[in-house]
């Protein structure tokens, strides 16, 4: 079978992120690989992209250095499950429970990828001390808020609803899936995430939500301009082009401009917030906000076409730092 161009960026360039990963950090990182192989063929959900390559890139612009390689590849795991719940979530309904009863409720393709979602949540629980294990709940309940912005979203795009700028913007910021992360982020932080942290992050103060309006407008840009399905929902930018009677271009320079303004709030933020939730809130926010700006720079999408991920995946993981 010939490979497609596609293909062949995911297993070249993941096999040198292993490479280099096995030499850091021994066998996490292949225990992170067995997962993901397991995860994505025994859900066999045909219409989902095999992210491996962007998965763990997305997470070591969050967590870098040797020691948190068990952070990297939580993180990368959580975006797994997202990523994966998000292609699937066009007709699906949320689910309140979250036990293994549930199942039964669900269609038969997606019985798996549920039951693997609360393995990787007792899996995460497991790996915590007895004094870290109440962090677990905390991510369940971010991540059943975020199902319920994707029902809200399916209902819109069933409906073909173009929804206000506003109202558009105030739940795709929320599906972005940041508001999520940022709580996942501090879960792995180890010392520098607090229970006050936990309640900080989960109340999405504005801090956070201007986090997931930097994710979510620099997603929109390139979604509109590489063309969408017919079923699709519009994206903040056609919401904004519609309202204002925009043309792309502009409509971009404003996306661009509250993106701006996104990281005014949340540089005011660090300054005027608590000094205990500083570390965390920097982490959960800031390193993953950064990231989210590598993957999106210059109006591409590395986390959608891998072939963008090319020089920054060789830069970081294969090319010696000058010195």
């Amino acid at each position: 079978m010939q490979l497609g161009p596609r293909v062949l960026v995911v297993v070249c360039f993941f096999n040198s992120i292993l490479t280099v990963a096995w030499g850091l950090n021994g066998g996490l990182a292949w225990m992170y690989v067995r997962w993901w192989r397991d995860l994505y063929d025994d859900v066999k959900l045909n219409y989902t992209q095999d992210r491996a390559v962007e998965l763990y890139f997305w997470a070591s612009g969050v967590f870098l250095g040797e020691g948190n390689a068990h952070a990297r590849i939580v993180l990368a795991k959580m975006i797994a499950l997202s990523s994966l719940m998000d292609d699937t979530y066009d007709v699906r309904a949320t689910l309140e429970e979250w036990d293994e009863s549930a199942v039964s409720i669900l269609p038969k393709y997606l019985h798996m990828l549920y039951l693997k979602t609360l393995g990787t949540f007792h899996e995460f629980e497991d790996a915590l001390e007895p004094n870290e294990k109440y962090r677990v709940s905390y991510v369940q309940k971010a991540y059943m808020l975020l199902s319920k912005y994707y029902l809200q979203q399916a209902k819109w795009s069933n409906e073909n609803y173009v929804p206000s700028f506003k109202d558009q913007a105030d739940v795709s910021t929320m599906s972005s899936g940041a508001p999520m992360l940022a709580v996942v982020t501090l879960m792995a932080a180890g010392d520098k995430a607090t229970k006050e942290a936990f309640e900080w992050a989960s109340s999405v103060p504005d801090m956070v939500h201007a986090g997931g309006e930097i994710g979510r407008f620099l997603n929109d840009i390139p979604t509109y301009k590489r063309g969408k399905n017919k079923k699709d929902l519009a994206t903040s930018l056609e919401c904004y082009m519609n309202e204002h009677g925009a043309t792309v271009e502009e409509a971009a320079a404003a996306l661009y401009a509250m993106t701006e303004h996104a990281w005014r709030r949340i540089n005011r933020a660090c300054m005027e917030i608590d000094r205990a939730l500083l570390p965390g809130a920097q982490l959960a926010v800031v390193s993953l906000a950064r990231t989210i700006e590598i993957i999106y720079f210059g109006g591409n999408d590395a986390y959608t076409f891998s072939g963008d991920l090319q020089g920054l995946v060789t830069s970081l993981f294969l090319k010696p730092v000058p010195v």
